[in-house]
């Protein structure tokens, strides 16, 4: 467990650094944030790394890049729009990728990574892992590519990061049904668990021999896109360290130390 809460800590103290690199407008364009979120990346790296998977991430996939192996100088140039960027400083926040760990892009188009992952787990036959929102999941496109996954018994896994909201609007006022029924419903094994590392892998025991769906209830620390907070919250991360200990405490502070000199480091080079 301290493994995931390492690299939870990378991914929390990086985006509590850029939340402040916003607020000093070192950062001038919209920046999806995924602090709170971190707890599904990084169980699903740890749990899943052997199988050496094709990731397709969402707009708000900062953790995920970093979960998976992405290299944080990458991402810091990437955010400053440098063309030494993840992205040659052309995607920004919403389209990160690291060819080298198999991490691909979001296109601009929400929810549009999930029947392109299709198609290349249905192309490759490769372990293919691809990640959406709760809402960007209700675009029929994703629905209907849900569907193609259990027609051609494909190995992919579909992670719905649910953190309850669309931009501002809560789920309830939007849909009246849960992913995992509609998933079940085309014929994909599904879940619906929260972010907590145990759950998570309970539900890996056949993940890559056919599609399997796992909505992930999770929460967002900080506004859609910009420096702001959502409010008081369950902390996942807050909760794995009270349990994890001093050893937690320890990554947790020299993480952010190391995290802080990296963006000194990289601001200094503009």
């Amino acid at each position: 467990m301290i493994e995931i809460f390492r690299k939870a800590s990378l991914c929390r103290n990086f985006e509590n650094e850029t939340y402040k690199q916003i607020q000093q407008k070192n950062i001038t364009f919209p920046t999806y944030l995924s602090a709170g979120q971190e707890y599904i990346a990084s169980s699903l790296s740890h749990y899943l790394e052997k199988h050496n998977p094709h990731i397709f991430i969402q707009h708000r996939g900062h953790s995920t890049y970093l979960a998976f192996g992405g290299k944080v100088e990458d991402l810091i140039d990437e955010l400053l729009g440098k063309k030494t960027g993840c992205a040659h400083g052309m995607g920004g926040s919403a389209s990160i990728q690291c060819k080298e760990k198999n991490i691909y892009g979001h296109d601009g188009l929400m929810g549009s990574q999930v029947p392109i992952a299709v198609g290349y787990a249905y192309a490759r036959k490769k372990p293919t892992i691809v990640f959406v929102g709760d809402s960007a999941a209700e675009e029929d496109y994703v629905l209907s590519a849900l569907g193609w996954a259990a027609t051609k018994n494909l190995p992919i896994l579909f992670v719905v990061e649910d953190n309850n909201l669309s931009i501002l609007t809560e789920k309830k006022v939007r849909r009246v049904w849960e992913m995992d029924d509609v998933a079940r419903g085309l014929g994909v094994e599904s879940y619906n668990i929260e972010d907590n590392p145990l759950e998570i892998n309970k539900c890996l025991k056949n993940v890559f021999e056919k599609p399997l769906l796992l909505n992930i209830r999770t929460i967002r620390k900080y506004w859609h896109a910009g420096a702001g907070t959502d409010g008081d919250y369950f902390d996942r991360y807050k909760e794995q360290m009270d349990l994890l200990g001093d050893d937690a405490k320890e990554i947790h502070n020299k993480t952010k130390i190391w995290v802080q000199n990296k963006w000194l480091h990289q601001l200094e080079i503009l």
